[in-house]
């Protein structure tokens, strides 16, 4: 018993400080519900709320719950594709073809799937901005392409 109040002493000690640095907690039902948080427990409780209740992804993605709507709404599967084929997709937009360029087409609802692949292609600079670039940037900048 004692190793457990021990345990939350230390979570919260080390919750307080995260949250003294940054007083945002994100949007989502927890900042809805705690309108305004007086201490760092009600920040942690606000943020507990929206991280296990799992609606911030949602209010992000609809624009909902005090959250704005995200630059770009993809559909799940096209965010999967990219994220578990960023290596291969890469190289095949590098080549302006390929079975993984063709599958995101489709997953976009691309009609003409060489001229996206071409633009794809020689747009790759904007599209892969570095070596660590990420999913979502990926997704963004292939649709403002």
């Amino acid at each position: 018993m004692k190793k457990l109040i021990v345990s939350l002493a230390a979570v919260a000690a080390l919750s307080t400080a995260a949250f003294a640095a940054n007083s945002q907690t994100g949007c989502g039902l927890g900042t809805m519900i705690i309108k305004s948080p007086d201490s760092a427990v009600m920040y942690a409780l606000q943020s507990t709320t929206n991280g296990t209740s799992g609606n911030q992804t949602f209010g992000i993605t609809s624009g909902t719950l005090g959250c704005k709507k995200a630059k770009l709404v993809m559909n799940e599967r096209a965010e999967e594709f990219v994220a578990s084929n960023m290596d291969q997709l890469a190289k095949e937009i590098a080549m302006g073809h390929g079975e993984s360029v063709d599958t995101l087409a489709e997953l976009l609802s691309v009609e003409d799937k060489s001229e996206f692949a071409s633009a794809l292609q020689s747009n790759y600079k904007s599209i892969y901005t570095s070596q660590n670039v990420e999913m979502a940037d990926v997704l963004d900048n292939v649709t403002a392409i």
